[in-house]
């Protein structure tokens, strides 16, 4: 895991933040500091004893939408994308992959939940320009660019290029104007991945799943998701590549004694 953690101002700098109590406030920022490299954190209770919390204060967290809880006690830092980048060479995935898979990123960046329309949003944009204190460092206020593709700034995301290829490999006709589309490639892209890495999921991806039950997953939510990783890094058995996955094996040649039998 990461141990550098960053915290942005347009999050801790807000009224709604900062109307809290310093003990809410104080719990968020142990929290960030605690989590995995994918926002989680699943001793919640034991941070709270350890700097004299309550479970009022992480109820605030809640109610404020600046935590996500789940079921089984794990939360999730709504934020953590918007606080934090993490290189692809140190990054760790989390524990809770299943959680994981109950979230989405929106435009802004922040989680939410893959159900959000059960949920109460709390309005909270968030800028093209991020400032971030990095803590453990002597830097304050490094700005960090938004994900957001109506920022002025210059996106050199390939986008058209990957959905084209997309498209080529599956017969698909996907459009790479999409925001939804664009905010799954620019979260891969923030996390260090290329064109080849896309290119090279969609390819292993087709092959695999194609005339299979799996065909109808080859679609941006599911190849460029939170899975990408796994999936470029997967190794196709000798099996697979031979007949691909999920596919009939061709029948066998019948042996002459048997010809005229059946």
């Amino acid at each position: 895991m990461a141990q550098r953690r960053m915290f942005s101002k347009k999050v801790t700098d807000t009224d709604t933040f900062l109307d809290m109590p310093l003990s809410t406030q104080a719990l968020y920022f142990h929290l960030n500091m605690h989590a995995d490299d994918d926002g989680f954190i699943d001793n919640t209770k034991t941070i709270q004893r350890m700097i004299g919390s309550s479970d009022d204060d992480r109820k605030l967290l809640v109610a404020k939408q600046f935590i996500l809880p789940f079921e089984n006690g794990v939360v999730v830092i709504k934020d953590w994308r918007v606080h934090n980048y993490i290189r692809k060479d140190t990054y760790n995935q989390t524990m809770y992959p299943n959680e994981l898979e109950q979230l989405q990123i929106n435009d802004s960046g922040q989680y939410e939940r893959q159900d959000f329309a059960a949920y109460t949003e709390r309005p909270r944009a968030v800028d093209e320009t991020l400032t971030q204190v990095r803590l453990g460092k002597d830097r304050l206020g490094k700005d960090s660019k938004d994900i957001l593709s109506g920022s002025d700034e210059p996106d050199h995301v390939p986008y058209k290029e990957i959905v084209d290829y997309l498209n080529e490999k599956t017969g698909s006709k996907y459009r790479s104007s999409g925001s939804k589309t664009k905010s799954l490639i620019k979260a891969r892209t923030n996390e260090g991945f290329n064109l080849d890495d896309f290119k090279t999921v969609i390819e292993k991806k087709a092959k695999e799943w194609s005339g299979t039950n799996m065909e109808k997953y080859l679609r941006p939510e599911t190849l460029f998701g939170t899975k990408f990783e796994g999936y470029l890094n997967e190794k196709q058995s000798a099996n697979q590549k031979q007949i691909g996955y999920g596919k009939q094996k061709h029948q066998g040649i019948v042996p002459k004694f048997l010809q005229g039998k059946v």
